[in-house]
């Protein structure tokens, strides 16, 4: 990697560091391409994405952010895995770390936040932007159908007692 290709690399990670809403720093040794495309794949499934970096320059782009505490994890071969959402990126690597040796969660960061493994972990068993927005919605659409029906109660009451009123008024 000659000058110009670090600094374009320093450029996109402090973009990347700045812009994501979280970032899940793991190491990878003794992975195998295809695991690594595996990982890549489920990662792009839920709109994450796994790279590799070099730690000297991962270092440089985190320097003067909130989350420089972070670049202490940046030792042997890492790996980080990011996405616009808090969510995607922890959900995605725990799942894999679950069923992979080779890959260990080590930390990672969200905004001025960093965290240790459990962090992550506890990251992941929140619900994604999907389900927040799903259970969001089926609230006001309760809400919506509870104040429908009790505006639709008023009315019946209001029927029922001109009703018998008529009725009276008829006898």
């Amino acid at each position: 990697m000659d000058r110009n290709e670090k600094k374009a690399m320093v450029k996109m990670l402090q973009g990347v560091f700045d812009e994501a809403g979280s970032v899940v720093m793991s190491e990878y040794s003794g992975m195998t391409v295809a695991e690594m495309e595996d990982l890549r794949a489920k990662a792009r499934e839920h709109g994450a994405v796994v790279k590799v970096v070099k730690n000297r320059l991962a270092k440089i782009a985190l320097k003067g952010t909130p989350a420089e505490g972070a670049s202490a994890m940046l030792t042997g071969p890492v790996a980080i895995a990011y996405a616009d959402d808090m969510i995607s990126a922890p959900k995605v690597t725990v799942e894999f770390a679950k069923g992979n040796d080779a890959f260990n969660i080590i930390g990672g960061f969200m905004g001025d936040e960093v965290f240790d493994v459990s962090g992550i972990d506890a990251l992941s068993k929140l619900p994604s932007r999907e389900e927040l927005i799903g259970m969001a919605a089926a609230r006001l659409i309760g809400q919506a159908s509870e104040i429908g029906s009790r505006l639709n109660s008023v009315g019946s009451a209001l029927r029922g007692a001109v009703e018998v009123i008529q009725e009276k008024a008829a006898a």
